[in-house]
């Protein structure tokens, strides 16, 4: 199996090098990563910029774009497809609408729509506590086999951070939801301009049995198919009942 690894925590994140340390264990990776923090890039691309690709001393690929930006360039540079591509360890989660913010998830979404398999890993609490457990778990969800499932499958998975043991059974979930943000924190720069931070996520909103919150939330791990299709078929329908 050959994989390509990518994150947006930067390609010095502890989590990414647990999970290319776990996974070269059973399979030919290759890495391509920002060259520093990208979280929340989503899924955007550097259109106004050219990128350039460096390689750190352990081997390691490192752009100065987004997640979104290494995968579209590896697998212009890789002599051919990869069989998986995952994404992460991330620090921290990327639960319900995290998901559309997420550069984690956005570099797995941008495999699946060149037709790769992917999937996007993240631990639930920020801060790397269990990450060898974590890149443990990640390693044996790469080694199942999904034969029932139609190809490409985009995976969103998260992991509590807790000793292997103690890390509950694989759980299939739906994203829950949160409530709006918090709001902007309005402050100054030392020269007395006005400057503005992005307010924390909200709280949960939808966090009931059966939701990725939940499942993390009892210790297990959740993994949640994804789609691309953003189309709301009902409205669609009652519009053409309209127009």
């Amino acid at each position: 199996m050959r994989i390509l690894i990518s994150n947006d925590d930067g390609y010095l994140a502890p989590g990414l090098s647990a999970l290319a340390d776990a996974l070269s264990a059973i399979a030919d990776i290759v890495v391509f990563a920002p060259d520093s923090n990208r979280s929340g890039a989503s899924n955007s691309l550097s259109l106004d910029r050219p990128l350039s690709v460096q390689r750190a001393a352990n081997g390691f690929h490192f752009v100065n774009g987004t997640p979104t930006d290494c995968v579209h360039i590896a697998l212009t540079m890789m002599d051919a497809p990869p069989d998986l591509v995952v994404s992460g360890i991330n620090n921290g989660q990327n639960m319900g609408d995290d998901t559309l913010y997420s550069g984690t998830v956005a570099a797995a979404t941008e495999a699946y729509l060149y037709g790769i398999p992917a999937i996007a890993f993240s631990q639930v609490n920020p801060g790397w506590a269990h990450i060898d457990a974590a890149a443990r778990v990640a390693r044996e969800i790469v080694e199942r086999r999904f034969d029932k499932l139609d190809l490409p499958f985009l995976f969103n998975v998260n992991i509590p951070n807790l000793p292997f043991e103690q890390i509950g059974p694989l759980t299939p979930s739906r994203l829950g939801r949160r409530h709006q943000a918090e709001p902007v924190i309005r402050s100054q720069d030392p020269r007395g301009r006005e400057i503005f931070w992005i307010g924390a996520p909200g709280a949960c909103r939808d966090a009931g049995e059966g939701t990725d919150f939940h499942a993390t939330a009892q210790g297990c791990v959740s993994i949640t198919p994804l789609q691309v299709d953003l189309t709301h078929k009902t409205q669609l329908e009652l519009l053409r009942g309209i127009v």
